[in-house]
């Protein structure tokens, strides 16, 4: 069902819909990152107006694709200046992010070690991708943050799940490097 209208729509959901059809994880998600870059280089796909506008108190998620067929959703993001995320998951679907504005920070994050209800992750890097770029998250790699590093500018990012991404993990520090866990519902903000 696609939830929003936007100039090169039909292509953009064709196409992913051919990335989709692999026979395992990894083909698929070199499929859709490779889709992806080749469709957010295409002049005559252009996201809707409404993407491009932050809320001012949280990074905004609008749906813009969801598979009945196939299972897989595609929302995009709205980072406002600094946004960002905590240390979180994707309840173990594997996704594909691309940036389609701006640019994003994001910083994978192992899983190392694990006591009763606290966890402790290592940071793997921090990476700076730009328009264009686009990254994949397989579990059990899918611990990570994402933020707009900009002071001024708002970013875009676009996101393939594997199927409805509406509850991910996160984690806030309690001490010295451990983590206690919470579940989060995600909504999806308003489109006009």
């Amino acid at each position: 069902m696609l939830a929003l209208d936007f100039p090169g729509s039909k292509k953009l959901v064709d196409a992913l819909d051919d990335a989709i059809r692999r026979d395992c994880t990894t083909a698929i998600t070199d499929a859709l990152r490779q889709t992806l870059c080749r469709l957010m280089q295409d002049a005559s796909v252009s996201l809707p107006d409404c993407v491009y506008e932050a809320a001012s108190d949280h990074y905004a998620r609008r749906e813009i694709y969801t598979s009945a067929e196939l299972g897989y959703s595609v929302i995009a993001m709205t980072w406002g200046p600094g946004q960002g995320t905590s240390i979180h998951d994707h309840s173990g679907m594997w996704c594909v992010e691309g940036v389609w504005h701006g640019q994003i920070e994001v910083t994978p994050y192992e899983l190392v070690e694990r006591d009763q209800d606290l966890y402790r992750f290592e940071s793997r890097g921090t990476m700076l991708a730009g328009p264009g770029s686009a990254g994949s998250l397989i579990p059990p790699h899918e611990y990570h943050t994402i933020r707009n590093p900009s002071d001024d500018a708002v970013a875009v990012s676009l996101h393939i799940y594997r199927g409805a991404m509406t509850s991910c993990a996160v984690f806030r520090q309690v001490k010295d490097g451990w983590y206690d866990r919470d579940q989060r519902q995600l909504s999806l903000d308003q489109t006009h």
